[in-house]
């Protein structure tokens, strides 16, 4: 897992933001994956807030414990 700065380190990621996000500007976050890595920020700090920057198991792990505890009625 690595954390960089969203305009130095990532320019030539293409961000999708969550499906999820709220369209009022609220909380959203911002994915771009690459051959081997998922990169994820707060696109309301996408010019100069950090990345979180994962391998795909690790993004998978999260993705599945996330999705566990919103069936369970936990988020």
């Amino acid at each position: 897992m690595n954390a960089g700065r969203s305009s130095s380190t990532t320019p030539e990621l293409t961000w999708r933001k969550s499906s999820y996000s709220t369209g009022g500007g609220g909380e959203c976050v911002e994915v771009a994956t690459t051959g081997s890595a998922v990169h994820i920020r707060d696109s309301k700090r996408a010019l100069d807030g950090p990345v979180l920057t994962v391998g795909y198991d690790a993004w998978a792990g999260f993705v599945d414990l996330a999705s566990t505890r919103q069936a369970q009625g936990e988020l």
